[in-house]
């Protein structure tokens, strides 16, 4: 036992003497850039109206994944994409059609960003549709999904990605009025939109929700919203097992910060500039690298045997 003591405190003096000639911590201090091209690093300080356009944006949010191949992991599917007007509805949306499936855009208002993510899906060869209106209603849930089918004759996709954030410094703060309108956009149009969409998908079709890492951490500023996302992450869940015997799959994709306009639509200037600086990766996500993980939990070549997880691309390894 006494030779076993001696040994531990060799190995100690050893890892002192280390210590004391180590560098500096090797967390990174600059932007991580691990992709296929670099991205932006710092973004600008500015803010907009509600809900907020990307065609406002100083600084456009990328989305066109340049260097992204499409292989037909989606060919000839329907797909529908709320909030699909800018950020990562967007991208998403992009990527479906250079896989090749049609995409329905439902968006609240901002007709200018969804002109022009459908004029991107048409670039790739696809169609797509506008649907503006409002998820919180369930006649208009059920006036999409009927659109979508009469268009493009099915429903294989539902993309749920419609969402209203708004920061607050105390649960005091936040009126009944916000607090339904969290409610009913992030987790009751979700419910609705897939109610509305199940009865016409069949064996082999996908849900996909977009949570957030608020919804695995929390957030001090955005309880509501957090919430909601936590809500969405165990609707993906008991979804999944609910209609795992039709063959239909439900999972979830956490982001992390991304340049989107719904931050910009919600924080202080100076909060956006600094925005994404804490993650890991040292910097904010633009929307084409959150965009692959949506094809690859559509596509059953690729996730055929999952279901029922949440995903997280948060530029953190501690997300979960």
């Amino acid at each position: 036992m006494g030779q076993l003591a001696r040994t531990h405190r060799r190995i100690q003096r050893d890892q002192d003497a280390r210590d004391l000639t180590a560098p500096a911590s090797k967390q990174p201090k600059r932007a991580v850039q691990a992709g296929a091209r670099a991205q932006p690093s710092d973004q600008t300080g500015e803010k907009q109206k509600k809900p907020g356009r990307e065609s406002a944006m100083k600084l456009q949010p990328r989305f066109l994944a340049p260097d992204y191949e499409g292989s037909r992991k989606l060919e000839g599917m329907a797909t529908i994409v709320t909030g699909g007007d800018s950020g990562i509805g967007r991208a998403v949306a992009v990527l479906f059609a250079r896989e090749g499936a049609d995409v329905a855009l439902v968006y609240l208002n901002e007709h200018d960003d969804a002109k022009a993510t459908q004029a991107a899906v048409e670039a790739e060869g696809r169609r797509c549709i506008l649907i503006p209106g409002d998820v919180r209603r369930s006649a208009f849930c059920d006036r999409a999904v009927a659109r979508t089918v009469k268009a493009f004759g099915r429903l294989d996709v539902l993309v749920n990605n419609a969402a209203f954030q708004m920061h607050a410094e105390n649960l005091e703060d936040i009126s009944d009025e916000r607090m339904d309108l969290t409610l009913q956009t992030n987790i009751g149009g979700y419910m609705r939109m897939a109610r509305a969409a199940l009865p016409h998908m069949k064996n082999g079709a996908s849900i996909i929700n977009t949570g957030s890492r608020t919804g695995l951490q929390g957030s001090r500023n955005l309880i509501d919203y957090s919430a909601t996302k936590g809500a969405i992450h165990a609707f993906t869940k008991a979804l999944a097992l609910n209609v795992i015997d039709r063959g239909i799959r439900v999972n979830a994709v956490a982001p992390g910060p991304v340049w989107t306009p719904l931050n910009p639509a919600d924080k202080t200037a100076a909060d956006v500039k600094k925005f994404g600086k804490e993650t890991d990766f040292k910097r904010v996500a633009q929307p084409e690298e959150l965009s692959p993980a949506y094809v690859f939990l559509a596509s059953p070549v690729c996730a055929g045997y999952i279901t029922g997880i949440v995903l997280p691309v948060t530029g953190s390894v501690a997300a979960i």
